[in-house]
């Protein structure tokens, strides 16, 4: 598979979805070390990053190690996506990706993200535009259509195509979904063998284990699926789902305190790119969301520590005493 130049060796390509507050250089890195084979930015907004907004600017950081990266923008405006877009190819990523599918209402209720599926002509429009405007690879992520009575991603597909992107993720819910309800993987598999497509289809909802994973690739056809809420706290799933889709088995478990070590290295790459107090704030959601900890009887004031502690030290000595007081190897 191919997008633009891009070339992915895999014959089942695994890629780490954009997230707010999530897909920091630190995570969008440990995601590559276990496997993932493309990384994106948090999402960029067009018009702070024509403004210069400096927190919007840090999100263009990339490195070598974490190639190949995409950064994600959004906006409803097609002079300031374009000139947002050619911002962006300064920072040389590997490919721009275009947001049509963010559902929160701060974003889709201004008409940018999924709030474009109810205007699919200036969704076009921008996408064309910026297409011209860069010359690197120009990719779409976005959704089946604004609610049940539009699901209109099969004409948009062909639409978005012919304004010349290099591959489409499409999430398999509306914008009313939100995240609510399952993922409908239907017109995913629709678009992939629609004939007329040639570009690379990638899907992405409600991939949590890796036999979702393959159960996709395997039903829909699709080119790559993209991981995106599930990675919160165990960046190790890329790893787990690599194994499973090359050899058919299950990836060994590792110890507790192998995981315990890899948030802790989540930790520490947070809180060297902010500050301490920022840095566990920001981490508070991969504690939150890690699967490690469910299932542990009894755990919820601990859970509550973990997310209480307002420094490493305190964290971390949270952490160290789980094994043992719960018996967890």
């Amino acid at each position: 598979m191919k997008i633009g130049n891009i070339a992915f060796t895999s014959r089942y390509p695994v890629f780490l979805a954009p997230m707010e507050d999530v897909t920091d250089i630190g995570f969008r890195l440990l995601c590559k070390q276990f496997g993932a084979d493309m990384v994106y930015t948090e999402f960029v907004s067009s018009d702070a990053l024509i403004r210069h907004v400096r927190k919007t600017k840090e999100k263009l950081t990339i490195c070598e190690e974490e190639r190949p990266v995409a950064i994600q923008i959004y906006g409803n405006d097609p002079d300031s996506m374009v000139e947002a877009a050619k911002i962006c190819e300064e920072a040389n990523p590997d490919a721009i990706d275009i947001n049509f599918g963010c559902p929160a209402k701060k974003v889709a209720g201004r008409g940018a993200g999924s709030g474009m599926m109810k205007t699919p002509g200036l969704m076009l429009e921008i996408t064309e535009k910026v297409v011209k405007a860069v010359g690197l690879p120009v990719t779409v992520k976005t959704r089946l259509g604004w609610d049940e009575n539009s699901r209109i991603i099969v004409t948009l597909a062909e639409q978005l195509q012919d304004c010349g992107i290099a591959a489409l993720t499409i999430h398999g819910r509306t914008r009313s979904q939100k995240y609510t309800g399952e993922a409908d993987w239907t017109l995913i598999g629709e678009v992939k063998n629609n004939p007329r497509m040639h570009i690379p289809i990638i899907g992405n909802g409600d991939l949590v284990t890796p036999q979702d994973c393959k159960r996709r690739f395997d039903e829909t056809g699709v080119d790559a699926v993209m991981i995106g809420r599930a990675s919160y706290g165990q960046p190790w799933i890329f790893s787990d789902v690599k194994h499973f889709l090359e050899t058919g088995e299950l990836a060994p478990k590792q110890s507790f305190s192998w995981y315990l070590d890899v948030l802790k290295q989540q930790v520490m790459q947070s809180v060297q790119r902010l500050d301490e107090r920022r840095g566990i704030l920001h981490i508070r959601r991969h504690l939150a969301g890690t699967p490690i900890f469910k299932g542990i009887p009894d755990f919820k004031p601990t859970r509550i520590a973990l997310l209480r502690a307002n420094t490493v030290e305190e964290l971390f000595a949270v952490m160290d005493e789980i094994p043992e007081k719960f018996g967890i190897r």
